[in-house]
């Protein structure tokens, strides 16, 4: 039951880490095209990346619960391979995201550079997340 539970909150913490970023993409649009909301569009960009990180706490340690009560071996290459790639998702969002946000703010470089830095920066996100999701779900053997 309690493993049930953990899996559960580890489900909706991925739901809740990969879901709100594919919102970004209608609002970096948004902000490419319209200057009188940019303060609260860029507000809500930066809710959604902290609730993304945030919620990427409540993966990390729901799922290394679920390691430790399913007894899996964190030697298998599955769980390696999604260390590694969630090692590289947290490096990737804290170099990524708030430093162009807060150029975009100060108006230190062109809003549209800044916003399709934003834009590739979310694909690159998605495809990371995507990655480390893959190898959760499909559990492939590597060695």
């Amino acid at each position: 039951m309690l493993y049930t539970i953990i899996l559960y909150l580890h489900i909706f913490s991925v739901i809740l880490a990969v879901g709100p970023i594919f919102v970004l993409f209608p609002l970096l649009n948004k902000l490419k095209k319209q200057i009188e909301f940019e303060k609260s569009i860029i507000d809500l960009v930066r809710f959604i990346v902290r609730l993304s990180k945030h919620a990427g706490h409540v993966l990390v340690t729901t799922g290394i619960l679920l390691i430790w009560l399913g007894g899996w071996n964190w030697l298998d290459s599955w769980i390696v391979m999604t260390v590694l790639v969630l090692m590289c998702s947290i490096f990737f969002m804290a170099r990524a995201f708030s430093p162009a946000i807060r150029k975009l703010e100060s108006g230190e470089e062109g809003r549209d550079v800044l916003i399709s830095k934003l834009k590739r920066s979310v694909i690159y996100y998605v495809t990371i997340l995507l990655i480390a999701m893959w190898f959760m779900v499909q559990k492939p053997v590597l060695w």
